[in-house]
């Protein structure tokens, strides 16, 4: 049977069309018509922040929308304006305080787990709040795990608390978040079997966690496809999972998840990788015929792993 995993309210993230609708409701006495037309149409909540992206041209009213958002989200006592994108080895974006408490840290509930963030310090996405619950039941019972790009440490907590998995090596670069994910790890009560970790993954897996795990998380698009050969060397001899998310282009004739499995399955090939694309998904649109896409490989078999690699690491562009 599949259990089903409901998504999360709408305070997690902000696109449910009854909401949209009440926002521009809200604003249709204060705003021109053509300003309401420009006016994005999703926000994210993180907490009791509300990250908001304001055009150019409705700059002068970021402070009406904030207020409007306000309203609309009871729970909400601070209003950012996100002015850049993601971007930088730490995946971070500029912020600017409109109103309400002036702060960028709050804390994110899901599934029964906490997360306190520094939205300025830390990358961190209320969109993948249900693909982290998917990936956190799909872990069996003792297993161990290897997350790659742990952020704060929300997916390697849910699958340590609602996957029951007996150890998850929880890695990620930026010195911040492995802050945060330790108290988070405290928080949460997952100290025995969540381990924290500094430090660029492959360099981390190299020396100490080849042949570990019976599944590898990679929640980190911009850099999955590098560090593959990396993921597949810290699985079991006999093989393992590895859950792969990428940023992939499709034209309207064209499936991103089929070029996504085309392009995994030639580089698997070539590192001698026997295995099963058992599945794939859009996670969410991200721009004109850009999308973010989940795979779940079955790794059969696979080659030995060379700790020789740790003398000629390729650091993605």
């Amino acid at each position: 049977m599949v259990e089903t995993i409901r998504r999360p309210r709408i305070t997690n993230v902000a696109e449910a069309s009854s909401v949209k609708k009440s926002l521009r409701f809200k604003l249709k006495e204060k705003l021109r018509s053509q300003e309401l037309n420009s006016l994005r149409r999703s926000y994210d909540i993180v907490g009791d922040i509300a990250v908001v992206k304001v055009t150019e041209g409705l700059g002068s009213q970021s402070r009406i929308i904030a207020e409007a958002i306000m309203r609309t989200h009871k729970q909400v006592r601070t209003v950012l304006r996100q002015v850049s994108a993601v971007s930088g080895e730490y995946r971070l974006r500029q912020l600017e305080w409109i109103m309400g408490e002036d702060k960028t840290e709050t804390v994110q509930r899901e599934f029964g787990c906490v997360f306190k963030v520094d939205l300025k310090t830390c990358y961190f996405s209320p969109r993948l709040s249900f693909e982290r619950m998917r990936i956190a039941r799909l872990v069996k019972p003792d297993e161990v795990v290897v997350n790659m790009f742990a952020g704060v440490g929300s997916f390697s907590i849910l699958m340590a608390k609602h996957g029951g998995a007996r150890r998850v090596y929880s890695i990620d670069l930026n010195p911040d978040a492995v802050e945060y994910m330790r108290e988070n790890i405290r928080l949460n009560r997952v100290q025995d079997r969540v381990v924290p970790a500094l430090g660029d993954a492959k360099q981390i897996i190299v020396v100490h966690l080849v042949n570990v795990a019976d599944r590898v998380v990679m929640p980190l698009p911009e850099k999955a496809y590098y560090y593959l050969d990396y993921a597949v060397g810290a699985l079991k001899p006999d093989g393992g999972w590895i859950h792969y998310y990428d940023f992939e282009h499709a034209s309207k004739r064209e499936d991103p998840i089929e070029n996504s499995k085309a392009k995994v399955s030639d580089k698997l090939r070539r590192l001698g990788v026997g295995f099963t694309l058992s599945f794939g998904r859009v996670v969410r649109p991200t721009g004109p015929n850009w999308f973010q896409v989940v795979l779940d490989i079955k790794v059969n078999h696979k080659k030995a792993f060379s700790t020789e690699r740790s003398r000629h690491i390729i650091t993605p562009p």
